[in-house]
Parts: C-alpha cells; structure tokens; sequence
C-alpha cells in the first residue's frame, strides 16, 4: 500500500467514505494481561458505543469510542466486581473510558492511528495499529440497497498504571500478581449512516 493519501483508496476494495455507527452487539473490545507472570488472563467489555467518519482521503478519517467500565466481562463474577472497585477501574467514580483519534499514518501495508485514551480521569497518548477488513451490504438497514457495515481491527498496548490502575495482589513468596502491561484488541464493525444524518 502507498504512503501516498490520493493513492490508498485504490488499495482498499470497496472503500466507502462515510459516517458510522459502532454496532456493539458485533464489536469487541478484548484486553489482555499476565497473570502470575505464568500466563494471561482476558477480558472484554460489552458496552461498547462511538462513531467512525471514514473521509474521501482515509488519513483524514476519525474515530471517537465510549465504554461502559461496568460492562466489564472476565468470565468471573466475583474477579469482576473486583476490577469495578477502587483497588481497579473504580466505575462508581469513572463510569467510563473514551478513545478519540487524533491522527491516521500509512505504514507499508497497514494505517497506524494516534489517539487519546481517557481511563480513571488520565488522558494519554495511545497509537493503536489499524487494519481496515473491509466494507459489505448491510442486510440490517431500513434499505438495504443503500445500508452498509464495515470491519476494523485495532491493537494496541498500554501500562495500566500510567492510568493509576496500580493494585498488584499478593503473591506467597513474592512476585506480582499481575503484569503492568496491557494488550488490547478491538473488532469493530460499523453501520453506515444514512446520508441524510
């Protein structure tokens, strides 16, 4: 792929430029962290709303993402209610973390995106890498001669206690409990907004 704007849409079959709609009961958004230093415990929220402009050039498109902490899912209800409290996320006081793109880079045959996170009231910089999986029929649109959904897949890293996220357990003989470093991953797919809206 091109580093060259003009030339990318040529690359990307059946690129639609467009708003869109994050459709969460087909978006997730996983996480992933060392546990014990042995393995990895996962995770994913459920709650997941925001809005993808995909522009005529594609590194002007933006993106701006909202999650309910609440809707935290470990397959653990006891862990998740832990993770709600204050030794964690504390969701009675930040009931939510937000992602807004501040600017898309071409890089070889992948787009990298710079944003910012907000978690716990800290606003940092997060890069995540950009894979666009491509555009298809929405059979769910009010006219499905028009409708459209398209795919996205976003990862990215970040140190949870740079966002105060910093309880760490206790181990029997020492250690931690848990690894600072966090992988996301993100599987979006997006319904096209009318054009009228």
């Amino acid at each position: 792929m091109s580093a060259e704007p003009t030339e990318i849409p040529g690359y990307i079959p059946g690129y639609i430029a467009g708003t869109w709609d994050i459709d969460p009961v087909h978006s997730d958004v996983g996480f992933a962290v060392r546990h014990l230093m042995i393995s990895k415990a996962k995770g994913r929220f459920a709650a997941v709303e925001g809005r993808i402009v995909t522009a005529e050039d594609p590194l002007e498109s933006e993106v701006s993402a909202t999650i309910d902490m609440s809707s935290i899912d470990t397959g653990s209800p006891q862990r998740d209610e832990h993770l709600r409290d204050a030794d964690f996320f504390e969701v009675g006081k930040y009931p939510r973390m937000t992602y807004r793109s501040t600017g898309i880079r071409a890089d070889g045959d992948r787009f990298l995106m710079d944003g910012e996170l907000t978690l716990k009231g800290v606003t940092l910089p997060v890069p995540l890498t950009l894979e666009l999986n491509g555009f298809a029929p929405d059979p769910f649109a009010p006219d499905p001669a028009t409708g459209a959904r398209a795919g996205f897949t976003a990862t990215g890293e970040i140190n949870r206690r740079d966002f105060g996220v910093s309880y760490h357990g206790s181990v029997p003989g020492g250690g931690a409990a848990l690894g600072d470093r966090v992988q996301i991953t993100l599987e979006i797919e997006a319904a096209l907004r009318p054009a009228a809206e």
